[in-house]
């Protein structure tokens, strides 16, 4: 069954940020991932968010290990660069010419608990691998990356050449129909939403669903696939967002 399938076919997940969300959205979005106090401050009154509600929200976040306090303001905790690595990948994806091979990972580890089962399922799908059938896991290998040397410890990991039609297996393990579908509503949702809050709970969503793109061959994607007009709208929103808060911060 195709991994990531939404409830239907353009269906959107917008969730309202509380202020945890909109301080983790602006900064996952910053490179480096640190921002000044003051200038935290003038991103998150334009997303309706209070300044006694960021300090309780700060400090809850600093004794979460979410963040962590810095001599000019505050900074992602080593915990999230992982996270926000993550979400560069997915706004940036890093591919290489696809000669027909496809990565193989296979589960050798036994006895394994349901939280490490989960949390291994949850490694390999960020890895925007599919799971063929239980304990195996593939996709094309046009992806400029190594797969992480410890999954040596559970698994082990091939090359092959599979006798169906690529874009036949591919089908099986992606949503190739709905993924594009809701990326689409998003560029229309986008296109409508006017209000700092409300653009920036889209842009959230966008980066949830670049996250479950499978970055797939152009040879295997569907026609039109939407995948690098949405990359495109949301690093133009970034690079907005940000000139206008340092403008406002200058300004202040």
């Amino acid at each position: 069954m195709p991994m990531n399938v939404p409830a239907r076919p353009g269906a959107l997940d917008l969730r309202p940020l509380s202020a945890r969300s909109v301080v983790l959205s602006l900064l996952l979005g910053t490179h480096p991932p640190e921002l000044p106090v003051r200038e935290l401050v003038r991103l998150v009154e334009g997303f309706d968010v209070g300044g006694s509600t960021l300090r309780a929200a700060l400090s809850r976040m600093v004794a979460a290990g979410d963040l962590r306090r810095t001599d000019i303001g505050y900074r992602l905790s080593d915990r999230l660069l992982e996270r926000q690595r993550r979400q560069d990948d997915a706004v940036h994806p890093r591919t290489r010419a696809w000669d027909g091979d496809w990565e193989m990972v296979v589960i050798t580890a036994t006895g394994r608990g349901p939280a490490e089962r989960a949390d291994l399922r949850a490694r390999l799908t960020g890895l925007r691998l599919a799971e063929l059938r239980e304990g195996v896991w593939l996709r094309p290998a046009n992806l400029d990356r190594a797969l992480p040397g410890d999954l040596d410890q559970v698994s082990q990991c091939y090359t092959a050449r599979p006798d169906r039609p690529p874009r036949d297996l591919a089908a099986s393990l992606w949503p190739l129909v709905t993924w594009p579908a809701t990326a689409r509503a998003l560029l229309g949702h986008i296109a409508d939403a006017h209000r700092p809050a409300d653009r920036l709970a889209a842009f959230a969503a966008v980066v949830r669903h670049l996250l479950a793109d499978p970055v797939l061959p152009p040879g295997i994607l569907p026609a039109d696939w939407p995948g690098a007009e949405l990359r495109v709208a949301y690093t133009d929103y970034q690079q907005e967002l940000i000139g206008e808060v340092r403008a406002r911060v200058r300004g202040a």
